[in-house]
């Protein structure tokens, strides 16, 4: 039976020595992970390299998270390329451990803040994932430092009236003119 999550570990295959894993970042994944931002997939597909391991009912996952993304850049709107590579570490607990952490959010330390849930058989990485390629993505992604912004595309410009100035927007000339005829 094929498991609905796309980065599943079973938690019984697992033990203290642990386990190195490589997981396929597909585009089709990428696409239904970012649906409602403005990020897609670029390039090949990426790849989640970690190695996970056992501590007592805890799950210890490090590795890294590697895509290629793109986002509409600040300037131009073009799209920008964002090349991914993100070390991740984290600490799967027990969906009842996590609460009573949570519970207590107060009083964490800076090395419990990195924890995710799991139902006690299965650790599934699908959200860290997704939200570890929202925050690789810059907050104000460019396609090149040089970019100029966006550029006025060239149109037909209307003939405009003896009085009018040049270079005004057309979306302002319908006031010009009512401003014209108040003033006759």
């Amino acid at each position: 039976m094929s498991s609905p999550h796309e980065f599943s570990i079973p938690v019984r295959e697992l033990d203290a020595g642990g386990k190195q894993l490589r997981f396929v970042v597909r585009a089709g994944w990428l696409r239904g992970a970012l649906e409602g931002t403005d990020i897609a997939p670029a390039g090949p597909d990426g790849e989640l390299d970690v190695r996970v391991s056992k501590s007592g009912t805890d799950v210890v996952v490090h590795g890294t998270l590697s895509a290629e993304l793109a986002a509409p850049c600040a300037r131009c709107l073009e799209p920008a390329h964002v090349s991914v590579d993100q070390p991740l570490s984290v600490v799967a607990v027990p969906e009842a451990a996590h609460r009573r952490a949570a519970a207590a959010e107060a009083d964490l330390g800076a090395d419990q803040l990195d924890l995710i849930p799991y139902d006690g058989e299965t650790v599934v990485l699908d959200d860290l994932v997704r939200d570890e390629l929202v925050l690789a993505v810059p907050m104000i992604p460019l396609c090149s430092e040089a970019c100029p912004g966006i550029r006025p595309q060239p149109s037909e410009e209307p003939a405009r009236g003896p009085s009018e100035p040049p270079g005004i927007d057309p979306r302002l000339r319908p006031l010009l003119r009512l401003k014209k005829t108040q003033t006759e």
